[in-house]
């Protein structure tokens, strides 16, 4: 914006009556929807995603995989004078499939004098059957509910988003038409580049995650659907990808399913100091989906989600 309007402050008004309107009028539907895909995705999240997780809590608790779960670590992350203790486990537990898996997660405690999350003892989980969206396990002692305080903050927040969008769509006419309409629009005003700039961002993050991770958002459901099994690496060989200057290797691996038949396959990784030694191995862990054995992560990488 300030790119913009430092550059435009000196727009000859003349100009504004030699553009095609129909083709600003364009650029400006072409905003709205790049905001529209914003706002809704933004409600999506913040609002709409509060009440399917609620009804998926609800679903699970009903029809839920009971396991049962070791706590190999609990570390109290909540803030001194919090009204509720709040720890990040790490837990080891069966998956669907039979498969140890070890898994963290965020724990919010309305019972702290129980002390039931401290290291070494155990919990009842719930897992989800069939893993096509989060969350994908529960507590079996939780209660699903609603915090009417934090809904109306998202609310309020989203409504707060939307009224900038708005206000600033009346402002630029007003301050910028000059009696001509949307002539002034043109693709690198702030209405466009804005949007633009924000879908590339989630994009770009997205991009890599995945790239930093080797993981993608099917991940966590491979980790609680498939089996574990060891992997012969084949071959080693760099991508000529490098990330923050470390090498993407590509990793050939021979494994069999639980039908004994045997699958080849290969996983890109980004490669770290810590990480040389899985490179001179030659038996890897890893996932791989069993109604599709083609899908495969490494063990760690999911043991680290």
């Amino acid at each position: 914006m300030i790119l913009y309007y430092a550059i435009n402050s000196d727009l000859d008004i003349n100009d504004l009556k030699t553009k095609d309107p129909y083709w600003a009028l364009g650029i400006v539907l072409l905003s709205v929807i790049l905001w529209l895909i914003l706002l809704i995705g933004y409600f999506q999240k913040w609002i709409f995603q509060v009440f399917v997780n609620k009804n998926n809590l609800e679903k699970i608790k009903l029809n839920g995989l009971r396991r049962e779960a070791e706590i190999i670590s609990s570390k109290k992350a909540s803030k001194f004078n919090s009204k509720f203790d709040n720890y990040e486990l790490e837990l080891c537990f069966k998956n669907l499939a039979n498969t140890e898996i070890i898994h963290k997660t965020n724990i919010t405690d309305t019972k702290p004098n129980e002390k039931r999350f401290e290291a070494g003892k155990q919990i009842s989980l719930l897992l989800d059957k069939y893993m096509k969206k989060p969350p994908y396990f529960v507590i079996s002692s939780a209660t699903p509910t609603l915090s009417i305080r934090n809904l109306t903050i998202r609310i309020l927040g989203w409504l707060f988003f939307t009224f900038i969008v708005v206000a600033y769509y009346l402002f630029s006419y007003q301050t910028e038409s000059h009696g001509m309409g949307w002539r002034f629009m043109s693709f690198g005003h702030p209405l466009l580049i804005i949007p633009l700039v924000l879908l590339f961002y989630r994009v770009l993050v997205q991009f890599i995650f995945k790239k930093l991770t080797g993981l993608d958002q099917n991940s966590v459901a491979l980790k609680f659907k498939g089996i574990k099994t060891q992997a012969k690496l084949i071959n080693v060989s760099q991508t000529g990808t490098y990330i923050n200057e470390q090498p993407m290797m590509r990793f050939e691996l021979e494994y069999k399913d639980t039908k004994n038949l045997v699958h080849q396959n290969s996983l890109k990784k980004v490669i770290g100091i810590l990480d040389l030694e899985m490179t001179k191995k030659q038996f890897l862990d890893i996932f791989y989906n069993p109604e599709n054995p083609n899908q495969i992560a490494f063990a760690n990488d999911l043991n680290k989600i």
